[in-house]
């Protein structure tokens, strides 16, 4: 059973933009749906027209300021996104980087044989796209904010099947305490949020035997269930409302406590 209806409103007034929305299973919607249960105003952004069906109904629900298409690889959007928040804001307090992809030639196979474009593919888009989304929001962040991005257990862990996607997130991780510690100084908090699998489009298309990984948490997990995308959202809430003021760098583990088994 979860609890995650009846937020306190802890982030009235705090603008949020969410990168990664896909569909209403996407952990980025469970984010920018707790967001604003809690009070934030919410910039979204779809990744092209194909996807755009999929994720305005969902702007519309969480009454998004902005919606606005989003290609991280292309630097133009990236300027037009950050620009637009500026002219409709003139500020940001929460950025969520909830993005990830690999080719499946990159992903399904040895990381040892993964090919160099694949790795630079998912590198670019998984890891490099929070460093330049962070450089941007920065200097939004006039008086402080919070940088969320999305990992997973593979980064410190040999998880089957993950593959390259596990050494992109370990440095994905590794940019976060890096980011954290130099944005500290401006009140600008940053975290790695490390959910368990979720049925999300993108793990359910990309990594083999999902299925089964997904039976095995839920059977192993301490709670002895998956975790959902609202527990999720309800998480990255905290952290980015004054609840969480003394945190920075964090990885934090929200799958039921799989993170601690041996």
């Amino acid at each position: 059973m979860t609890r995650t209806e009846g937020l306190p409103p802890v982030l009235t007034g705090k603008k949020a933009l969410v990168v990664g929305v896909a569909n209403d299973r996407s952990i980025a919607w469970g984010c920018a749906s707790a967001m604003r249960k809690a009070g934030a105003d919410i910039a979204m952004t779809y990744l092209n027209e194909r996807a755009k069906p999929h994720v305005e109904p969902l702007a519309r629900q969480v009454e998004a300021s902005l919606f606005m298409p989003l290609e991280v690889r292309d630097a133009a959007q990236l300027d037009a996104v950050f620009d637009a928040v500026d002219k409709a804001w003139g500020r940001l307090d929460i950025l969520v980087h909830s993005i990830a992809f690999a080719p499946k030639e990159a992903l399904q196979g040895r990381v040892v044989d993964c090919p160099r474009e694949g790795f630079l593919t998912a590198m670019d888009v998984s890891c490099w796209s929070f460093l330049d989304m962070a450089r941007r929001a920065e200097p939004l962040m006039k008086d402080g904010g919070t940088m969320l991005t999305m990992t997973y257990l593979g980064a410190n862990e040999v998880v089957d099947n993950y593959g390259i996607m596990g050494p992109v997130k370990a440095a994905l991780e590794s940019a976060v305490r890096y980011v954290a510690t130099e944005l500290g100084p401006k009140g600008i908090r940053v975290h790695a949020v490390s959910p368990g699998p979720l049925a999300t489009r993108a793990a359910s298309g990309g990594i083999k035997d999902f299925d089964e990984l997904m039976e095995r948490v839920s059977t192993r997990a301490p709670v002895r269930r998956l975790v959902t995308i609202e527990e999720v959202g309800a998480a990255c809430v905290f952290l980015a409302s004054d609840y969480g003021a003394a945190m920075t760098g964090e990885t934090l583990y929200i799958d039921g406590g799989y993170h601690i088994l041996a």
